[in-house]
């Protein structure tokens, strides 16, 4: 099993000491990148949550001094667990349990002093979820925020604050001042970081007018940014003079020399800036304190000079910013973005070195009837899969490599930060060998005026995930929308259907060579067929290209699609159908329909009958392209039209001939999803089993985060999507002895003792345990003996001549 496509952007990443590696969070995983080449170096796996905060910390003092030259990190996740890293070897060296979600974590640099000697004893700073409160009450204060002290594995000191959600936690970076949001007030900590105590910690809140969204503490002086929802950053500076003093009973002076101060906060002024439209993502000073960097939903990094106010810009970084961190080298940076990317940025000029691309998020796609769905093609045979982007590209995703391969353009767009959806790419279909690929994008009618349906054929390129335009046919049914399109295998040949009323068989024809000696080609359409003026809903071709079949409406019918001649009609469904395919290559056609009324149903061409059908919600569904076999996407609930993005469903194998599922599994995050069968890499796993054809064939579910994994579909197994993985050999079973060689292993008894993690090393010489077991159910001597010398002998074949 494989699995990948998490996101790289759920929490801010964290670079090394050196600069050398950056830390990012990946779903249960942390992975660790070469800033260098932008490649996986090594994960660091043991979580059993989405890991949610990564903290490079210095060596232990008393570390040796091989010890000190290896890197160090804490990390925290929602399985409420830390864990201490060494990361460069990718070894956990100790747990501490909390035991909620922790959602945000920091580890100031905090000393002790221990018999005249100055300790450094890491405590963590965390903000957890309180998931005894509940969740649906508006008032409920499930966020707080706790010392752990790390050394002995317990929390110390009581609740720093209390807040509706978990906030995140930033630090100054010395960590004596520790900082949080809390709607219209930022709360602001004063930690000693000398001889700590929890009871020495002081605070002060910050008022604002507006709902605060971030902050950033200034390097060496006592100044602190904050930014609102409505892109306005106010900048506190002379913070906490009076309470963070040290001297008890301090009042703090109010005068009329406080500018934009409000009421009796405890700052000396605050000044606004203000260049942002919406909501301010990140806030960061430079490492010398001159510069303040800012981002947001617009794309663009914004660099504050403080004392001028004079800004210049960072532009065309394509997506909202997330997260904006700088490395102990100053010569480097990362910025995070929303389409699941990261930037490796060469400061101080913001030059691009380096990108860290995922598989990119949902974006919401309307339908041309209106609804909502999301298009997925899939190469089955380079095992990719094409997802529409928010840009107007198709990205190609190597589903074993985990990684980003490509992006087609299907339309030019330069990114603008509205929210109004004006232009999608519906549909995005591909041959079963990878050659070809459909595009259809959809520019929305402004006023019921100006829309525009664009039926686009690409070629394929050099290599897999690359290819080039060939043919563009604006409105090619007219003023209808697309609903299908669908390759014939073996031929260059494909049909579209339309919500309009009928269907066109487009195909290929050749030029001569070009210039560049590529082999250029056109499509034209060949043939347009219809049925009863009904919406033709779905169309597939047979394993073989010789049927065509298009639902018009919740009625099959049967093409002969070179002579564009209706050769049979199969009974109607209980709705729409949305999606047909052939099983295979066998006699049987599967349809589904998405509607109030869901069915799966299985029919047999040759009779022209319905073979079995079940009354569930199918999200998705994909067919062997030999054998008989299909998958389909169930949701546990038929949706009401809305978006449930975390509803679960079910996977279920089934043979066309048979109702009874083959295999089932459970999955999260169904809403959104897509399944489709890919073929094997056999040097991953020896035992994959085969189609009936003795191909070896995977399933792939990609879930609504677009997250995915990759399965045997013959082997019972849990599908969790855990971690981010490439290709990995399977290690041979370790071959059994002694006892266990005859009869097997005997059931393994767990203790309520703690023993010792001492190895096991097999012995030599494996006969001094054979007879080793429990007398009663040992068998007879004379068994025993003759099964014992026949082990011991080596079996030869023998050919008789």
């Amino acid at each position: 099993m494989i699995t990948g496509g998490q996101s790289y952007v759920s929490a801010p990443p964290a670079f090394s000491a050196d600069g050398r590696l950056l830390l990012v969070c990946s779903g249960r995983t942390v992975s660790v990148f070469s800033t260098a080449t932008a490649i996986v170096v090594s994960e660091l796996e043991g979580h059993e949550g989405d890991v949610t905060s990564v903290v490079v910390v210095a060596a232990p003092a008393q570390a040796s001094a091989a010890a000190k030259l290896a890197s160090y990190c804490w990390t925290a996740g929602l399985d409420g667990v830390l864990i201490y890293w060494d990361f460069v070897a990718a070894e956990a060296v100790r747990k501490v349990q909390v035991g909620l979600p922790v959602h945000s974590m920091v580890v100031p640099n905090i000393y002790r002093s221990s018999k005249g000697a100055v300790v450094s004893t890491p405590f963590a700073f965390i903000s957890v979820e309180d998931m005894s409160k509940p969740a649906n009450e508006a008032k409920a204060l499930r966020g707080q925020m706790r010392i752990y002290d790390l050394t002995k594995g317990r929390q110390v000191g009581g609740l720093l604050a209390e807040t509706r959600k978990p906030e995140k936690i930033v630090a100054s970076s010395s960590g004596e001042l520790l900082g949080i949001t809390n709607k219209r007030k930022l709360h602001i900590w004063s930690v000693p970081t000398k001889d700590f105590k929890p009871d020495r910690i002081r605070k002060i809140k910050l008022r604002h007018t507006k709902n605060l969204t971030t902050l950033a503490f200034h390097p060496s002086e006592r100044i602190v940014a904050g930014g609102d929802v409505t892109g306005r950053i106010l900048i506190w500076r002379g913070f906490g003079n009076a309470k963070f003093s040290g001297e008890s009973g301090a009042k703090l002076k109010v005068d009329e020399g406080r500018d934009g101060v409000r009421g009796d906060d405890d700052a000396d002024t605050c000044t606004t800036l203000h260049w942002h439209s919406s909501r301010v993502r990140f806030l960061n000073f430079s490492s010398d304190g001159a510069h303040l960097f800012s981002g947001g939903l617009e794309g663009v990094i914004v660099v504050w000079q403080l004392d001028t106010g004079k800004r210049r810009y960072k532009p065309r970084l394509g997506s909202p910013l997330l997260f904006f961190v700088d490395s102990p080298d100053s010569s480097i940076s990362c910025v995070s973005c929303t389409n699941n990317q990261v930037y490796l940025l060469r400061m101080p000029n913001m030059e691009v070195m380096k990108s860290i691309a995922g598989i990119k998020l949902p974006i919401a796609s309307p339908k041309w009837d209106g609804s909502h769905r999301v298009v997925y093609g899939f190469d089955y045979t380079n095992r990719l899969v094409a997802i529409p982007t928010e840009d107007y590209c198709i990205q190609f995703y190597n589903l074993l490599e985990n990684t980003d391969v490509s992006e087609v353009q299907v339309c030019e767009r330069n990114f603008q930060p509205v929210d109004d959806i004006t232009m999608y790419i519906s549909l995005v279909s591909l041959s079963i060998d990878g050659n070809l690929m459909c595009t259809v994008d959809v520019k929305l009618p402004e006023e019921e005026l100006g829309g525009l349906v664009t039926l686009k054929f690409w070629n394929h390129g050099s290599s897999a995930g690359h290819y080039f335009l060939s043919t563009v046919i604006y409105e090619p049914h007219s003023d209808a929308g697309v609903s299908a399109v669908a390759f014939r295998p073996g031929r260059n040949m494909a049909v579209s259907s339309s919500f309009g009323g009928n269907f066109k068989v487009w195909v290929q024809s050749i030029s001569s060579q070009s210039s560049d000696e590529r082999n250029y080609s056109g499509w034209r359409c060949q043939s347009v067929g219809s049925y009863k003026k009904k919406p033709m809903t779905a169309a597939a071709f047979s394993a073989d290209g010789s049927v065509l079949a298009v639902a018009a409406e919740s009625v099959i019918t049967l093409w002969d699609p070179d002579n564009n001649a209706l050769v049979g009609v199969i009974a109607e469904t209980l709705s729409p159908i949305t999606n047909l395919s052939f099983v295979g290559t066998s006699a049987f056609l599967m349809s589904i329909c998405q509607s109030s009324q869901p069915q799966v149903a299985v029919w047999n061409v040759s009779s022209l009958s319905m073979q079995w059908s079940y009354r569930i919600f199918a999200e998705a569904a994909c067919c062997s392209p030999d054998g008989g076999e299909f998958a389909i996407l169930a949701l546990l609930s038929c949706p009401d039209g809305g978006t449930l993005p975390e509803q679960n469903g079910v996977i279920l194998l089934f043979d066309a001939e048979n109702p009874n599922p083959v295999a089932s599994w459970s999955v999260k995050k169904a809403r959104g999803g897509s399944i489709s069968f890919v073929k094997s890499d056999i040097s991953l796993d020896a035992n994959t089993t085969g189609s009936r054809d003795g191909e070896a064939l995977s399933l792939v579910y990609v879930n609504g985060s677009h997250e995915y994994v990759i399965f045997d579909p013959r082997k019972d197994e849990e599908l969790v999507i855990s971690k981010s993985t490439g290709k990995k050999i399977k290690a041979e079973e370790p071959a059994l002895i002694g006892y266990a060689s005859i009869y097997g292993e005997l059931p393994k008894l767990e203790s309520t003792k703690e023993v010792s993690d001492i190895p096991f090393i097999p012995s030599d010489r494996p006969w001094e345990t054979i007879f080793s077991g429990s007398s009663h159910v040992l068998p007879p001597l004379t068994k025993l003996c003759s099964t014992f010398l026949s082990s011991l002998l080596e079996k030869r074949a023998v050919r008789n001549e």
